[in-house]
């Protein structure tokens, strides 16, 4: 299963603080504004996505068609073939996306401990 790009979805209590925090550590703005509560923050590779008053615990979060720049990939797994595939294996959804759909769509599950998955498809 091919899930695309990965990044981690910080709740942040105060977006500056925590963007002034990331930035120490050798992160800076990426994509997002403060403006929309949300900052995505790169080093390197590594993708943090800081959201304020979005959500209320971090999320784990997937997306095909995407590089780790935002690139778009040629070749990735649909986030439709992915819901059917964990679907198959008996993984409950808390959110599903429309199967008979094509383009952008999400699913979230949690995984056995409460971590929040979310596999967001923006192509």
């Amino acid at each position: 299963m091919k899930l695309g790009a990965f990044s981690i979805s910080l709740s942040v209590k105060n977006l500056q603080a925590s963007k002034e925090f990331y930035e120490h550590l050798g992160f800076s703005v990426f994509a997002g504004s403060e403006k929309q509560n949300y900052l995505i923050m790169k080093n390197e590779q590594t993708l943090i996505g800081l959201f304020h008053e979005m959500f209320e615990k971090n999320i784990l979060t997937f997306n095909p068609g995407w590089d780790q720049e935002a690139g778009l990939v040629e070749d990735f797994e649909d986030v439709r073939n992915i819901q059917k595939e964990l679907l198959s294996k008996g993984i409950k959804l808390a959110q599903e996306t429309d199967p008979s759909a094509s383009g952008p769509g999400s699913i979230l599950f949690f995984d056995p401990d409460g971590n929040a998955i979310l596999i967001d498809q923006h192509v």
